[in-house]
């Protein structure tokens, strides 16, 4: 998978999210962050990380979980280390 493919996956993810501002969907790169940019609250980054598990049929050490950033980029690191592996 390649991390365009990743970020459209995960911007469609975010698409179900009812909490972030959908405008801003389309403009999403790597350094967009949930929270700031997207207007997603703090807990609700969990619902995110479960979404993809699921969308993805993966499940994230609670370690990495806990180290990623809020951002787009850092959760396509995520999501590529565990469906390259």
């Amino acid at each position: 998978m390649t991390r365009e493919e990743a970020k459209k996956q995960i911007v469609e993810i975010l698409k179900t999210v009812h909490t972030i501002d959908q405008n801003e969907l389309e403009n999403v790169t790597e350094k967009t962050d949930f929270i700031t940019d997207l207007g997603a609250p703090s807990t609700e980054l969990v619902n995110i990380i479960v979404k993809l598990e699921d969308k993805f049929g993966i499940e994230f050490d609670d370690q990495d979980v806990d180290e990623v950033g809020s951002t787009v980029g850092e959760t396509i690191d995520l999501v590529l280390k565990y469906v390259n592996k």
